[in-house]
């Protein structure tokens, strides 16, 4: 079968990778959509991203979702036909961390897609893919399969906003109007945020943000100083999402946070030189979120129940041949929000 593999930094191939038939307690999944994340794009342009780097050829691919071909032995809730969407995650189950509800922090953690581990985890971005039975979720069918890939990144904001504590009634800025930046606003929104400011570089993605759900979308790219007008009397934002990664976004925010504002850090950025003396004069709360871990089911959950509408974020599909065309124009921000492949 076909797979979409990295290589190196710009060399990305689309080449035939080894089959597998599921083992006891494992399903094969016939791959029918997959999203590019902002995580596929490092590999591509970069070869990784901080400490990490390929050190040899991988799949990519995590926001997938398709159908069950084959089952083994000991999955009695699976059946062939089921339409899933495939959580990445392989937590260990065993480890203090797993033992604790904090899979996502599981020391033996295999993620597909990921060059952490070596030999590299393999990714989904593949005609076929055997996961684990517990790695599946179900979907509605009324739910499409672009759907359905948009499962993860959607659980990966949704553990953000849990992070971020109570949202009822909040002033919430997100900065950084990607993928992770709009379904961080749908999220917050649906917690109950009475505001929410985003601020990007791009108006393309800006106008994304105003049609799902922010209530102000500022362009600090021709409008450097847009957040000034929130800095009256030590700050504006109960809440900010900094989902760009970019260490001006965090820094140039915190003259419009109000005192005690709590800060979740969603974007993966460099080191960042951060002024101490206003985040503790200000008491703000510095929060980091990983991954997720029970987010992923409700993802699924609230899509299929209509509480979260992510179809208008699927602005491309491109089918598997053309994969080298899709990662370049899912690199074009001001073209492209979620760009997915078909593998069908």
């Amino acid at each position: 079968m076909l797979g979409i593999v990295i290589h190196a930094p710009g060399d990305l191939r689309v080449e035939p990778v080894a089959s597998t038939v599921p083992q006891s307690g494992e399903v094969t999944v016939a791959i029918a959509a997959g999203g590019i994340c902002g995580s596929d794009l490092h590999y591509y342009h970069h070869g990784g991203f901080g400490a990490i780097r390929i050190k040899e050829p991988m799949v990519l691919g995590h926001e997938i979702a398709g159908v069950v071909s084959a089952v083994g032995a000991d999955v009695g809730h699976i059946r062939a036909g089921l339409r899933v969407a495939v959580d990445p995650s392989q937590p260990c189950g065993h480890c203090r961390y797993c033992q604790d509800g904090q899979q996502r922090h599981c020391l033996d953690m295999r993620f597909l897609g990921s060059a952490m581990r070596f030999p590299h985890v393999q990714g989904g971005f593949r005609q076929s893919l055997t996961v684990r039975a517990d790695q599946v979720v179900p979907i509605p069918d009324h739910l499409t399969m672009a759907e359905a890939a948009m499962a993860e990144p959607l659980a990966v904001c949704l553990h953000a906003v849990r992070q971020a504590g109570p949202m009822l009634g909040r002033k919430v800025l997100v900065t950084g109007c990607g993928p992770i930046g709009i379904l961080t606003i749908l999220a917050a929104r649906l917690a109950g945020a009475a505001e929410i400011v985003a601020t990007d570089l791009s108006a393309f993605t800006l106008q994304i943000a105003e049609q799902n759900g922010a209530t102000a979308a500022l362009n600090v790219a021709t409008s450097p100083d847009a957040l000034s007008a929130y800095a009256r009397d030590k700050g504006y934002f109960d809440v900010m999402f900094e989902a760009s990664g970019a260490p001006a976004a965090l820094r140039g925010a915190f003259e419009a946070l109000r005192p005690g504002a709590v800060i979740v850090q969603v974007g993966i950025g460099g080191d960042v030189t951060l002024p101490l003396n206003v985040l503790v004069a200000k008491e703000f709360q510095l929060r980091g979120t990983f991954r997720f871990d029970r987010e992923f089911k409700l993802a699924v959950d609230l899509m299929g129940a209509g509480r979260i509408e992510v179809k208008p974020l699927v602005t491309q599909t491109v089918a598997i041949g053309d994969a080298d065309a899709a990662f370049k124009l899912a690199s074009d921000r001001q073209r492209a929000m979620k760009v997915q492949l078909a593998f069908n």
